[in-house]
């Protein structure tokens, strides 16, 4: 019988682990925007004891109206492009990174499933997104699993791109 906490040798729980040490080690802050994940990449930073040494926070901004007033969206941006673009995903980390004041900060939004996709934006398209002061890096992924699973291939892919940010 599980007891609601991840596995420890639950991919999620690992990359936790190794983003944590890269951040302690060189003094790196970190703060997340999330919205197809639906918190669970702050879950897994915050699995690891001592995440609150780099973790500052985090925003599930599900709603458009969450990432307009938390975050700072521009509605235009939202009109323009829809919830799940890389233009919002890109405002979203800005977002994150400036009202958190995070070294880095990475930002996600797609359409987990089962419903909700389109031709145009199909059921596991996601993109993520990751910023320091150098700038701001967006990727651009469409998953094929269920609903779960899309939503930890997502966590995945923000964990591992705080990494390559964080540890180069």
């Amino acid at each position: 019988m599980s007891d609601g906490r991840p596995a420890a040798d639950d991919p999620l729980v690992a990359l936790s682990e190794r983003l944590q040490v890269a951040c302690l080690a060189s003094a790196t802050t970190v703060a997340l925007a999330e919205s197809c994940t639906g918190g669970l990449v702050a879950a897994m930073l915050t699995t690891v004891p001592g995440s609150s040494g780099y973790f500052l926070g985090g925003v599930v901004s599900y709603a458009d109206a969450a990432k307009r007033d938390l975050l700072g969206v521009d509605p235009a941006v939202l009109a323009a492009h829809g919830a799940v673009s890389a233009q919002v995903a890109r405002a979203m980390v800005e977002g994150a990174r400036t009202r958190f004041g995070a070294s880095v900060a990475a930002s996600v939004t797609g359409i987990a499933g089962p419903d909700g996709g389109t031709a145009e934006k199909p059921v596991g398209l996601t993109y993520i997104a990751v910023a320091d002061e150098a700038g701001a890096d967006v990727r651009r992924v469409v998953w094929t699993g269920d609903r779960e699973a899309n939503r930890r291939d997502s966590a995945v892919a923000v964990l591992e791109a705080l990494l390559g940010r964080v540890a180069g």
